[in-house]
């Protein structure tokens, strides 16, 4: 779906109404603007490795399946690294942090942060949101935990795995945000050095910045700036620092933008169904 925020009713692009009555919901969305390329994910059953990556073009036409079912368990948010001809998204139920080429080939799992059999059940491993520092070479991810629990965790690593060590294993995985409420999806602005996240558990848009003190606390940082407040179960955000703009949606329906530190918010449409990802297209 796409809407103009300068006016006018939203427009459907792919229709899979069909997918969703099957329990297939469409979640994270990415943007290639110079192959004209839309991706999503499609979450599947969150008791079934059967979540997949679609593509299309900016029309609708084109609908490509990149990543097949079973390529990820329940795939989340989505980024696009388009000099590496990456995608990288966060696998909910599959506990972990991926990547493949823009083909859906060379799936690699990045994070592994339970054991796909065992530890399932546990929300607090639960990866969600992802977000990209190409310029560093760190990746960014939420685990949300339980319903407004205060489990949430935002954390980074660098985007590749170090040498001799795994998925599971490697040490390099920095803790910046604990016991939030239920971060959901990211961005940042590189410049600024900020990160952007939603909050599901108190229905708002925040930002920090991306490098607080080495002696900082993560459950106790005060640098956490409110945004936005009252979404109807806030999940997906982004930015566009030269407009100075931010997007977000909600579970309840709800498309909103404001300025990036959160005034002139206006919702741009209502009563939508349940909306996940967004994307801000210049």
């Amino acid at each position: 779906m796409a809407v103009d925020p300068s006016g006018g009713a939203p427009v459907i692009l792919v229709d899979q109404t069909a997918q969703a009555t099957r329990g297939t919901v469409n979640d994270g969305i990415a943007i290639d603007p110079r192959r004209g390329h839309i991706y999503w994910t499609n979450m599947g059953r969150a008791s079934e490795d059967d979540g997949y990556i679609m593509r299309s073009d900016f029309d609708g036409g084109g609908l490509t399946m990149v990543v097949p079912p079973g390529g990820a368990f329940t795939p989340k948010q989505l980024k696009i690294d388009l000099e590496g001809r990456k995608l990288y998204w966060s696998d909910r139920e599959g506990m972990a942090v991926m990547r493949s080429n823009l083909d859906g080939s060379d799936i690699e799992t990045l994070i592994r942060t339970g054991d796909p059999e065992r530890d399932r059940g546990d929300a607090t491993r639960w990866c969600v949101g992802i977000a990209l520092d190409l310029r560093r070479g760190e990746i960014y991810w939420t685990q949300k935990g339980g319903d407004d629990a205060g489990e949430g965790v935002i954390r980074r690593a660098g985007i590749n795995i170090p040498a001799g060590q795994t998925a599971s294993s490697r040490t390099d995985i920095e803790t910046l945000f604990s016991k939030l409420p239920e971060p959901i999806d990211l961005d940042l602005d590189l410049d600024r050095r900020l990160i952007y996240w939603t909050d599901r558990g108190d229905n708002t848009v925040s930002r920090a910045p991306m490098d607080p003190p080495a002696s900082a606390d993560p459950a106790r940082r005060t640098d956490r700036e409110i945004l936005v407040r009252g979404l109807k179960e806030a999940i997906g955000v982004s930015i566009d620092v030269d407009r100075d703009t931010m997007a977000f949606t909600s579970l309840g329906g709800e498309v909103g933008v404001a300025s990036l530190d959160g005034k002139a918010m206006r919702m741009l449409a209502v009563d939508q169904g349940l909306l996940t990802g967004v994307e801000i297209v210049n």
